[in-house]
Parts: C-alpha cells; sequence; structure tokens
C-alpha cells in the first residue's frame, strides 16, 4: 500500500509491521551505530544493572519504528519529522525467537500545508515501548 493524492485521512490505519530482534540483530545493529554498551550484549552486565536481561538498543526500536512509515510512504524522503519517547525496554532473550515488536500507525491529522501526522504505536508483551511516537510526512503533490 503507498500513498497517493488525496488518498490520506484522519483515522486511517497504516499496514503493521513485525519484527523479531534477536542477539544477533543487536550484534549487527551495535557495530553499525557504534553502540557497542554492555546492555545490549552481556546478560550478566544488563543484570548487575538492574535490567531482567539484555535489552535492545533503544534507537534501534525507534527505526523500526520510523520503516513503518517509510515502507508507507514508499519515498524515505517524505518523512519531515520523527520523534518518540521511549518508556520501556525491549529485552531480548537467548534464544532463536528473540523478542517481537508489533508495530502500528494511524494518521492523526491532516494538515493544510500538504503534510499529515502519524501516530506511531510500539508494543512489545502487548505493552507500549514506544510513547508519543509521532512521524509528520509530506504528502504526494
Amino acid at each position: 500500500m503507498s500513498v497517493e493524492k488525496g488518498s490520506v485521512e484522519k483515522g486511517q490505519e497504516l499496514p503493521s509491521l513485525t519484527v523479531r530482534i534477536t542477539r544477533d540483530r543487536l550484534v549487527r545493529y551495535a557495530g553499525a551505530s557504534l553502540d557497542f554498551n554492555p546492555i545490549h550484549w552481556n546478560e550478566k552486565f544488563a543484570k548487575e544493572v538492574g535490567l531482567p536481561d539484555v535489552i535492545a538498543h533503544g534507537m534501534l526500536t525507534m527505526a523500526m519504528g520510523g520503516r513503518l512509515v517509510t515502507d508507507w510512504l514508499t519515498d524515505p524522503g517524505k518523512l519531515v519529522d520523527y520523534y518518540v519517547r521511549f518508556t520501556r525496554p525491549v529485552v531480548v532473550p537467548n534464544d532463536e525467537q528473540g523478542a517481537t515488536v508489533e508495530f502500528t500507525g494511524k494518521i492523526g491529522e491532516v494538515r493544510e500545508d500538504g503534510t499529515a501526522r502519524v501516530d506511531v504505536t510500539a508494543k512489545f508483551d502487548g505493552r507500549a515501548v514506544l510513547g508519543k511516537a509521532t512521524a509528520v510526512v509530506r504528502l504526494p503533490g
């Protein structure tokens, strides 16, 4: 589903996105982002600092929420602004399944200036992991 001129309305839902985050994905993300904080790969350290286990990088979770929007747009250049607040970590077990995060989006506002606000939801274990996640997108002319 792509965005077409005049086809975007308040309340419209974007196609959902389900992402499985595994420990190997965390290692690849750490290499790409240069974020080698041990809470993202060292189970012993993560537990010593009070976490239940290794957790996903917040920016990785945020990026997946952005992917929900850019997949729908089909043109990442139309993403004007993106904001999230991290509300809870995504705990990634050391197994083949990893952690499943479900992303959904809904048009919260269509604006006169040719942009729209997309409200993004990310859930892990049925609970929100991003708060006030919003993207502003430029609609086709």
